[in-house]
């Protein structure tokens, strides 16, 4: 019979977390990120394959390139709601906020890029009477 020891395997510490939320418009995005090789998913997918225009890609990029951190970290997002250009705009602030919160320095230069703020814009309602927000319906004379 082998003898059965009690040895303690030590784990090679991981690196944590930083945790960045964004919104805008309707859409929320969640973001972690970690030192890395520059790794970008989204849901899921890498993000080439998540976003149809390569517009919305670099807007999502910004602060990375702002900082000039584009391949130091890995990116994971999860983004409900809204359309991928609210998407795109609620990853860039929830990036921000997570390269911020990782490294104090780069807050100054995401600040001064204009990175750190919400886009307070939302969909206006409609109006009674009206077509849409503020398209009327066609105005006959006779």
């Amino acid at each position: 019979m082998s003898e059965v020891t009690d040895q303690v395997i030590e784990k090679p510490a991981a690196v944590p977390f930083v945790w960045g939320t964004g919104r805008r418009k309707s859409s929320v995005a969640r973001i972690r990120i970690r030192p890395g090789t520059g790794v970008i998913q989204v849901n899921g997918k890498d993000i080439k394959d998540y976003f149809p225009t390569a517009a919305q890609i670099r807007t999502i990029l910004t602060p990375l390139k702002a900082t000039n951190t584009l391949n130091r970290y890995d990116i994971y997002c999860n983004a409900s709601g809204g359309g991928f250009s609210g998407q795109a705009g609620a990853m860039l602030l929830g990036i921000a906020r997570a390269l911020a919160k990782s490294d104090a320095s780069l807050e100054a230069k995401l600040r001064s890029e204009h990175l750190m703020h919400r886009d307070p814009r939302e969909k206006e309602r409609k109006k009674p009477g009206k077509k849409g927000a503020r398209a009327s319906f066609q105005f006959s004379k006779r």
